[in-house]
């Protein structure tokens, strides 16, 4: 079996996908057998009238992997919507059993598994009476630790600290801190750096900027387990 990471994010389009991208290259680059996994995936199109996994595809074009994407995603869904709701629209049950199975097959196949959430980390993945299954069960499940997702924008301590405090509630392991769209210049986003980590004690990893198509971190494999 694979050694696991999770990314999630402060909340939608931060760039776990593209960072989750950055990670499974840099350990290919690195001459790992890295994959991706991704239990739910919303606002997807359709390519000679298939669905496919925009995230997933994204991933496997930027790191080199030959697979059908849809093969790395368990529910994938057309309307840009939170998987739940993706899901009662097309009268979809999503189980967490198939997410666990799936995830332990793909497992089966690599060294590294780069595992992305969907939105932020209080994302409802299913919600029906009898089935409710937050995003954090999908972690605790999976027994996983996390890795966050940030921009450095105006705004980013308090959406970072509110992440970092939700998980050490849901006792779940942070792993560290990576943040996206970085610029350099911005005297702002280098304080807004300084302020998370003095806020949340957890470490900035590495700061990406805007278009980087390399992720350099120090130790990488030692953040999967």
């Amino acid at each position: 079996m694979s050694k696991n990471l999770f990314i999630t994010g402060t909340g939608t389009d931060v760039g776990k996908t593209y960072i989750s991208a950055l990670l499974v290259k840099a350990l290919k680059d690195k001459g790992k057998n890295a994959l991706y996994y991704k239990a739910a995936v919303s606002g997807n199109e359709r390519i000679n009238d298939e669905l496919i996994a925009g995230d997933s595809k994204f991933v496997c074009d930027l790191a080199n992997i030959n697979i059908n994407p849809n093969s790395l995603v368990s529910y994938i869904f057309e309307e840009a919507v939170s998987p739940h709701l993706a899901a009662q629209r097309t009268n979809t049950t999503i189980c967490l059993d198939k997410i666990i199975n799936d995830f332990n097959i793909i497992s089966s196949k690599c060294e590294y598994l780069t595992v992305e959430g969907s939105g932020g980390i209080l994302c409802p993945i299913s919600y029906e009476n009898d089935n409710i299954i937050w995003l954090e069960d999908i972690i605790k499940a999976l027994n996983l630790s996390v890795l966050i997702v940030s921009n450095s924008k105006l705004g980013s301590i308090n959406s970072v600290g509110l992440t970092v405090s939700y998980l050490k509630e849901k006792k779940i392991n942070i792993k560290g801190i990576i943040i996206n769209e970085y610029d350099k210049n911005s005297f702002m986003e280098r304080d807004n750096i300084k302020m998370i980590e003095d806020l949340t004690q957890i470490p900035v990893l590495t700061a990406v900027e805007r278009g980087q198509k390399e992720l350099i971190i120090e130790n990488l494999e030692d953040l999967y387990e």
